[in-house]
């Protein structure tokens, strides 16, 4: 059955990859702390508020 890849790219400085870089840092934080730790995480950016 033949199917449709896409993928999606963005640039250094892109919101989304600012909110990836945020959310990987938080994670990293609370698994150096406790490596069992379970975490999710979700980061929004927009113009002048990261929440």
């Amino acid at each position: 059955m033949p199917y449709l890849f896409t993928s999606e790219s963005v640039s250094e400085g892109h919101p989304d990859k600012v909110a990836d870089q945020i959310s990987d840092a938080l994670i990293d934080h609370f698994l150096a702390f406790d490596p069992e730790s379970k975490v999710a995480c979700e980061t929004l950016v927009t113009t002048g508020q990261v929440i």
